[in-house]
């Protein structure tokens, strides 16, 4: 006999942030790609490596903060009949695709660096020098803008770490462009872009690591599925075995888990699918639950799954 429980429940937290997080980005989006279009003007006229890499990471930035906007917007719409839990799994891969690219773009950076050592250019300060500073106060205006978002949602975590690493490249080009000014030393140029990609690339490495497990199903981390079926079996007294449990997520914030429950003969199978829902909730804080109650011994295959 089986039974399925889905509560739908999502935190009023989640709920709270939604405006602030929509709002947030969609400015972030318009600073960040309207400066975009004034650096790359200013690194080509230049020719500073330091610029056209911010700017680089501007154009990124400016499509991963879209795709954020977008991803906020799709995952409150509906489930249909294609997809039936919705678009909750969309900001997540926005943050997977914003991790991947801003890999990308390290290993642009690293590559043109390595040619401007070999291959020295000149680079105009002056110029290099006004768009840096103006690309610092837009990237640390767009930073503190998103960091009074929502800073556990992996979306905008993915967004901070693009304007973080587009922050740090403009004041590590205000030093470039500071340099060459008093000693005229073109190498410090390409030197202090690689330095970018080295600050930014394991942050970035993380986001895609974090996203990527979401999107495989993997056990969220703050649950250890071992614990489950001994604590079920502890606390309420119906509840003989429990084994087949499988558990994942849909989004950052929401889990999902099934199992297959043994309870004892005469016990109301309806009661204890509700003991152990309630259970999964206070101790788990799992709120969609499907639940295969079993009085006998189970029927499917037996698996190697914990629990």
């Amino acid at each position: 006999m089986a039974g399925n429980h889905d509560r739908h429940a999502h935190g009023h937290d989640a709920g709270a942030w939604y405006s602030v997080n929509v709002q947030r980005i969609f400015w972030a989006l318009l600073l960040t790609g309207g400066f975009m279009i004034v650096e790359v003007i200013v690194g080509v006229i230049s020719g500073s490596l330091a610029l056209l890499a911010d700017a680089a990471h501007m154009l990124v930035d400016t499509v991963s903060l879209l795709l954020a906007w977008l991803a906020f917007r799709l995952s409150r719409r509906p489930a249909d009949q294609e997809r039936t839990y919705g678009y909750h799994r969309f900001p997540v891969l926005a943050a997977f695709t914003n991790g991947i690219s801003l890999i990308f773009i390290i290993g642009w950076i690293f590559f043109e660096a390595v040619e401007r050592f070999i291959h020295p250019a000149e680079v105009l300060a002056g110029p290099m020098m006004v768009a840096a500073v103006l690309g610092l106060v837009v990237n640390a205006t767009v930073f503190i803008m998103l960091h009074g978002a929502d800073r556990d949602n992996l979306n905008i975590r993915g967004a901070l770490l693009h304007v973080l690493g587009d922050m740090l490249s403009s004041a590590i080009a205000v030093v470039a462009a500071l340099t060459i000014m008093v000693t005229g030393w073109m190498p410090i140029d390409a030197l202090l872009s690689i330095l970018v990609g080295l600050l930014v690339l394991r942050n970035a490495w993380l986001l895609v690591k974090d996203s990527a497990h979401v999107l495989l199903e993997g056990v969220p981390k703050q649950l250890d599925v071992h614990e489950i079926g001994p604590d079920l079996v502890a606390h309420i007294p119906v509840v003989e075995d429990v084994h087949h449990v499988h558990a994942w997520s849909l989004s950052q914030d929401r889990s999902l888990l099934t199992l297959h429950a043994r309870i004892t003969g005469g016990s109301n199978p309806d009661s204890a699918i509700a003991a152990i829902q309630a259970r999964l909730a206070e101790r788990f804080s799992i709120d969609h639950v499907t639940v295969q109650i079993e009085l006998e011994s189970c029927t499917d295959h037996p698996a190697s799954t914990p629990g």
